[in-house]
């Protein structure tokens, strides 16, 4: 058996084996564990409300009414899933008062109670509290019934809400009830009840069966368990924008969140996929090649503007990659981010938002199969590792095997990201986190065919497109390797602190040919070689920063200011020289290659300390206000080993960003935003003085809407402008191969994006660009020059829908169409790539917790180019491709 046989084969088997292990760990659970899982495991299906009745009119069987335990219960560590609680109403009774939380549904929710005196204290993880109106993150109700004093519900963390309760003289007694119709606290006063609550009958809510009456096992913090879809297709909070959990309406800046069930719903396992799902954005590469990480936003390059988890990865790193397996979602900001993450981030940014340690025990395996020997499977595994649950972990495992459409081409892929997370007392998180991926793989579509036979025509015909013009041997291999740690500390309901530091490292080796010119026959293709003997970037990034809330007057301050330092390094080296010719409609490979004609050898560092201060304004309820400034400075140290040459620079950079939103009505968001960005640019002007960092200036304005509890829209109208572009110095007296920064470039443009759940099954997500990229000033190009490869128009729409009930419950469908307009096929506009429309689809089923899916992308098989550099450096796109995936949970 050939090993690339053997590859998918031991894959699979491998994956089957671990499956029964933890199946057969599984049952192994404590009786004692399974009594109290009893309890806590209820079931509601949580819907948003725009009335909330009281108490007494509420539908609820017995079985959902639970006499919360006044005993002290520890802290649980909140889960990665952040529920939002967007209404609160106090409702007295005759003997009581009742408590409403409103949440927007779907999230998991953990109750954990304790009594401090007279006071009942609640906690609930993973949970935030997001008012409409007045104070969004504070609801107070004083003397609501008589023998109860005051009742509060606050933040206490970003991923904690507490309910405090003040008994005038004695602990008032709390009942829990769970509906439809949203959390309900009913409180009876102590006044009213007798002491203590474990030795008399409560008083049972009217029209109800009494309550079981909970047992001394259940003197343990009890948990509310949510089932349904975590995020589904809207998630109306993002970080990326702030830095602080903050609704996606109350920030001035065009943000989409690309949710977990739209990339499990699509099969997404790389980035260019996912991008798919945001209007305007397109990879620098094609989707197979080693470099995944580079993208384009608004039609500026973006580098490799990527977070992990907030924290900045290396500025054109492009190397490191992406993996599905370890993702959570991915948050996508438009437009300049220098603000809050430094240097880089023109055209946007991307936060890759990972997976976290969950407080109860999960485990999930999947494994898929299809086209052109696919082969890949995924462990997912998390749980506390003590019984207080202080300690909890997540480990994801992934490999892949596949080959493609084109010839030589094998590539594979191996992710490991191990998570653990500590509760250190009450106030205070660590995280460790780490990542290893390996991409090890064969050339990517020897860079590219001509234009001459695949965008335009050839007297020989079209180009097959099977061909590959590089070598069999060929290697395109990456590594990539994170670790760091996240510590989180409150020292009290509106101040907290986070320390991070994170080191990323990325590795290459690549050996390749590739074309230069195409002969007059049209089908005599030139080539050169390349080959990489040392790559290897390695970034270090330490971010500290403090969140505060107060308030002046009647103005609302939410304050984060922090301190950044990084520092970037690059080893260099390898050589090129010429390879034989080929020719395209019958190829011969292995010829001998040529001399070497160029080396490089060489060493860059840049030290960067950036000090950045943000202010979210709630000037009233719907009025707000986001200031902005970061001044950073940086140096750099470059040298040629061969050469023998050193350059050193320094410079330094101020940042500002405002945005002002506006809210007429509670749905609806009126924002407008400026903003900046630098990237620093090395070198000198003919004379001594050195470049000046190159500018981004950003003028948005747009509406926000939601259209209803589950279904949101935004519309935005920019004007981005890049300055102190380096340009061909054309002074007179001015030697040739002198640069000056006196070069333009401008983009303006039109989003739409729509996204969420439309009627119950059936979600969307989808949008629209329009990008007018071009030249506005230069000293050679002409004025008016579009960007390469930026259409004016892209459409992106993708649909699903599942049944909801009957004998076919569980099953869905799933619909794509994906549009790309003409874009300029090299840097001088001397060609053009066509359009093209693919579309793709899906059929899954979900049974309790097993899932299996078919996709299929280009169903209809178009052959359409995905992208183009050059004129002989075009890219097809993948034909039809079908994946079948199964997935089961524990």
């Amino acid at each position: 058996m050939k090993p690339k046989q053997l590859s998918p084969i031991l894959l699979l088997t491998s994956s089957v084996w671990l499956w029964c292990a933890m199946s057969a760990t599984a049952q192994d659970i404590p009786k004692s564990e399974i009594q109290s899982k009893s309890i806590a495991s209820l079931v509601r299906k949580s819907r948003s409300i725009r009335e909330i009745p009281k108490l007494s009119e509420v539908e609820r069987p017995s079985t959902r009414v639970i006499m919360l335990v006044q005993s002290p219960a520890p802290q649980t560590a909140p889960s990665s899933e952040i529920a939002q609680v967007t209404g609160v109403q106090a409702n007295p009774t005759e003997k009581r008062v009742e408590v409403i939380l409103q949440t927007t549904g779907g999230e998991q929710l953990q109750i954990t109670n304790r009594s401090a005196k007279n006071n009942f204290i609640a906690d609930i993880p993973n949970a935030q509290l997001r008012l409409p109106s007045g104070d969004a993150f504070t609801f107070r109700s004083q003397k609501p019934v008589e023998g109860i004093s005051e009742i509060t519900v606050t933040n206490l963390d970003a991923n904690t809400i507490r309910v405090t309760v003040t008994g005038e003289t004695l602990l008032p007694t709390v009942e829990l009830f769970d509906s439809n119709e949203g959390l309900i606290f009913a409180l009876t006063p102590g006044t009213t009840a007798i002491q203590p609550p474990q030795q008399t009958e409560p008083e049972q809510p009217t029209s109800e069966t009494p309550p079981e009456t909970p047992s001394a096992e259940n003197d343990e913090p009890i948990e509310l368990v949510v089932t349904g879809e975590q995020d589904g297709y809207r998630v109306p909070n993002a970080s990326i924008g702030t830095r602080t959990d903050t609704p996606l309406r109350d920030i001035p800046q065009s943000i989409q969140v690309i949710p977990q069930q739209v990339l499990r719903d699509q099969n997404v396992t790389d980035l260019g996929e996912a991008l798919r799902n945001v209007p305007g954005a397109s990879l620098d590469n094609p989707s197979r090649s080693f470099i995944q990480s580079a993208f384009y936003l608004r039609g500026f390059y973006a580098g490799a503007d990527v977070l992990w988890n907030g924290w900045r990865e290396n500025p054109g790193a492009g190397i490191v990659g992406f993996d599905a397996a370890g993702i959570e979602r991915i948050e996508v900001i438009r437009g300049p981010a220098s603000v809050l993450y430094g240097q880089g981030g023109l055209a946007g940014t991307v936060n890759y938002v990972t997976k976290q340690p969950l407080s109860e025990s999960y485990y999930s395996l999947e494994a898929s199969a299809g086209s052109f020997s696919f082969y890949r499977g995924a462990i997912d595994l998390s749980g506390p590792l003590n019984d207080s649950k202080t300690v909890l972990y997540r480990l994801n495992l992934a490999a892949q095997t596949t080959e493609s459409f084109f010839d030589f081409f094998n590539a594979q892929r191996y992710f490991v990201a191990p998570t653990l997370a500590f509760q250190i007392g009450d106030r205070t998180k660590l995280t460790l986190a780490a990542e290893y991926l390996a991409r090890p793989q064969s050339s990517n579509q020897g860079y590219g065919l001509p234009a001459v036979g695949t965008a335009l025509p050839n007297p020989n015909g079209e180009i097959p497109r099977n061909r590959s013009i590089g070598e069999p041997d060929d290697i395109e291999s990456s590594y990539s390797t994170r670790v760091g740690y996240d510590l989180e500390h409150r020292f009290s309901e509106n101040w907290q602190l986070r320390n991070a530091l994170k080191y990323t490292q990325g590795e290459l080796r690549r050996r390749f040919a590739y074309g230069t010119a195409l002969a007059d026959n049209n089908r005599i293709l030139s080539r050169n070689y390349s080959e990489t003997t040392e790559y290897s970037n390695r970034f270090f990034n330490s971010d500290t920063y403090v969140v505060g809330e107060f308030s002046t007057g009647s103005i609302r301050h939410q304050v984060v200011t922090g301190i950044n330092l990084t520092r970037s390094e690059l080893d260099s080296a390898g050589f090129s020289g010429q390879a034989a010719p080929i020719d395209l409609f019958n190829p011969v490979y292995g010829q001998p290659l040529g001399d070497v004609t160029f080396r490089n050898d060489s060493f860059s560092r840049t030290d960067a300390l950036g000090i950045y201060v943000q202010d979210q304004i709630t000037l009233a309820e719907n009025l707000k206000l986001l200031l902005g400034g970061r001044f950073d400075t940086f140096s750099q140290n470059d040298q040629n080993f061969l050469a023998n040459t050193e350059t050193n620079q320094s410079g330094n950079a101020f940042s500002p960003r405002v945005g002002i939103v506006y809210q007429p009505v509670e749905p609806i968001s009126l924002y407008a935003s400026y903003s900046r960005s630098f990237t620093p640019t090395l070198g000198t002007v003919f004379g001594g003085d050195v470049f000046q960092p190159e500018r981004g200036t950003q003028y948005e304005v747009g509406i926000k809407a939601d259209l209803n509890s589950r279904l949101s829209a935004t519309l935005s109208f920019y004007d981005l402008t890049k300055s102190n572009v380096l340009t061909e110095d054309t002074r007179p007296g001015v030697p040739d191969g002198n640069s000056i920064q006196v070069g333009e470039q401008n983009s303006r443009g039109v989003e739409l994006t729509l996204g969420g759940e439309i009627l119950p099954g059936w979600n969307i997500t989808t949008g629209y660009a329009y990008i007018d990229a071009k030249v506005t000033r230069d000293t050679t190009l002409p004025v008016g020059l579009r960007f390469l490869g930026i259409p004016e128009n892209t459409f992106n729409l993708w649909t699903s829908y599942e049944i909801q009930q009957g004998d076919l419950q569980g099953l869905g469908f799933g619909l794509g169409l994906f549009f790309v307009g003409e874009r300029q096929g090299d840097f001088n506009n001397t060609f053009q790539v066509p359009s093209y429309l693919r579309t793709d689809a899906a059929i899954f089923y979900k049974r309790d917790r097993f899932r299996a899916a078919l996709n299929f992308r280009n169903l209809f098989d178009v052959d359409y180019i995905e992208t183009a550099f050059a004129r002989t450096r075009v890219y097809r796109g993948d034909p039809l491709t079908v994946q079948g995936t199964i997935s089961f949970e524990l």
